[in-house]
């Protein structure tokens, strides 16, 4: 947190009073605006007993290596009371490339899974029973193809597609702005999304059918107010684009779902969930016309800041997630995911990972946070926070729809122009000291004490392709090859491309496969810096 001439800021720049009172809010009681838990606009909360009837949901996001290992890691997080699995995907599953092609030479299974096919998510969730687990998946442009081989799954076990449930990222804009991991330009990719809205609203109703991240624009250097503006804009996008395919707010809204960071700046944060809350309920309402309540309640994951994490002395890394995990539950988080103190370093060893779900049980479980709804109701100092938030993300909203939208900002470069912005400012400060950096800038060690990370064998990329091979050999070529053009012949229409991609991955067609097949008709993205 900076300061400037004895001031302090918050993250979003704004100003921290020493001593908040009534006369910062105006005169008015916090009492008589705030309204009740479970109640429009959900200041306090989307449900009216929050976490004293039940904690939330308590995810922790793995994947590594092979579907056999992650398998196994996963069900040790179920043994260890994992409440609901967050798959991590490899880099090339994320950007449509079997892992035998050469652009994912030495990134097979690094920074999660390798998944090439059916088979591959077969092993994944093998012995884990899709009617008793709820999955979320971390996967965008190729969001597709990832939910339909888990329906496939699901069908092999014998579970009915309208039992499983869980959620897919899908939010293919952030990737634009901050992330990278894109594929089809913004319009096909809007076209692909609107069509999972219809589809999972047919097929499978239980399905969350996207999470708005702003997480990965959070950890791009994003400040609270930029990070839930622009995940607003883009959620609005979204919105926009299926009522324009035809379909009524209230047939998707309530799937709608949301991802944000949380930070070790406890306070702004409960100011920052309380905001996008108070935001989008009135966007729903007033812009959109949703009559259901339930299209209303802005429902988030929270993961704790991997930005945050330090190399350095990473044991201290296990303080800061614990904050982190308590500011996201302050804040009203639905589910959360608590990173793993080595996760500066390596991906998580066993150790790590059950140590990180333990800080989410100390939290649920040996704390009284879960005692009462939204323990801060009423505190000035969150109150005026919250409404100093609300105002400057409104604030940039506005500039996003002057631009015509999320998409012609992003375009225009303008939200990744201003996270840049943001990012180098947070860099100024901590290169200064005047930004605290515990183990970094300050208060640091003359050596580090060894350690010993989790490591990927390099063997899996000959692994993977092995089992490509022999996929390829074994199937009926001739039914891949029908699948794959009736897939285009969707995607150069106005078909729902869903129904005949399930085709195609039942037939045991690749996820390069099927994306190259759309690639050939979308075409791929290429960024522009114009702003």
């Amino acid at each position: 947190m900076a300061r400037e001439s004895g001031v302090r800021f918050t993250e979003s720049g704004l100003p921290m009073e020493p001593v908040y009172g009534p006369d910062v809010l105006g005169g008015w009681d916090p009492a008589e605006k705030l309204g009740e838990p479970g109640a429009f606009p959900f200041t306090r909360g989307v449900y009216p007993s929050m976490y004293t009837g039940r904690p939330w949901t308590m995810r922790q996001y793995a994947g590594f290596g092979t579907a056999v290992e992650s398998n196994a890691r996963y069900k040790q997080l179920i043994a260890n009371g994992t409440m609901g699995l967050s798959v991590a995907f490899d880099l090339p599953t994320q950007m449509g490339h079997d892992s035998d092609a050469p652009i994912a030479s030495g990134e097979v299974g690094k920074v999660g899974v390798a998944i090439d096919s059916i088979d591959d998510m077969l092993v994944l969730f093998d012995g884990i029973p899709l009617d008793k687990v709820s999955t979320s998946m971390t996967i965008n442009a190729p969001a597709a193809l990832l939910l339909l081989m888990y329906q496939l799954v699901g069908e092999e076990q014998g579970v009915p597609a309208d039992r499983i449930t869980g959620t897919i990222q899908n939010d293919v804009l952030k990737e634009y702005i901050a992330r990278g991991t894109y594929i089809f330009p913004p319009k096909p990719s809007l076209r692909l999304i609107a069509d999972i809205f219809k589809y999972c609203k047919a097929e499978i109703p239980k399905w969350n059918t996207i999470s708005i991240s702003g997480y990965h624009m959070a950890e791009a250097g994003a400040s609270p107010a930029q990070e839930i503006a622009f995940t607003l804009a883009d959620g609005i996008e979204y919105v926009r684009t299926a009522v324009a395919a035809g379909m009524d707010v209230d047939d998707f809204a309530p799937r709608l779902s949301f991802f944000f960071v949380s930070r070790t700046t406890i306070l702004e944060e409960v100011a920052k969930f309380r905001a996008a809350r108070r935001i989008w309920a009135r966007v729903m309402r007033d812009e959109f016309g949703a009559k259901n309540p339930k299209s209303w309640m802005l429902r988030f994951h929270t993961q704790t800041a991997g930005v945050q994490l330090t190399a350095q002395q990473p044991e201290v890394n296990l303080v800061r997630v614990a904050v982190q995990g308590l500011a996201a539950v302050l804040g009203g988080t639905q589910s959360l995911h608590t990173n793993s103190f080595d996760e500066a370093i390596a991906l998580p060893t066993d150790k790590s990972a059950r140590l990180a779900l333990r800080t989410q049980q100390v939290l649920a479980y040996e704390t009284d946070v879960t005692a009462t709804v939204d323990p801060f109701a009423g505190s000035y100092v969150v109150e005026k926070m919250t409404d100093d938030v609300e105002a400057a993300a409104a604030l940039l909203m506005t500039k996003v729809e002057d631009m015509g939208g999320a998409v012609n900002a992003i375009e225009r470069g303008f939200q990744k122009s201003e996270i840049e912005r943001s990012a180098y400012r947070i860099a100024q400060e901590t290169d200064s000291g005047e930004r605290v950096v515990v183990g970094v800038n300050r208060f640091q060690l003359d050596a580090e004490e060894p350690y010993e990370p989790l490591r990927v064998d390099p063997a899996i990329e000959a692994q993977q392709a092995e089992r490509l091979a022999k996929l390829r050999a074994e199937r009926d070529q001739a039914a891949v090859d029908a699948a794959l053009a009736a897939l285009k012949k969707a995607a150069e229409g106005t078909d729902n491309v869903l129904y005949p991609m399930k085709d195609a991955l039942r037939a045991r067609a690749t996820v390069g496969e099927v994306c190259n097949a759309l690639r050939e008709v979308w075409g791929t993205y290429v960024p522009s810096d114009t702003f």
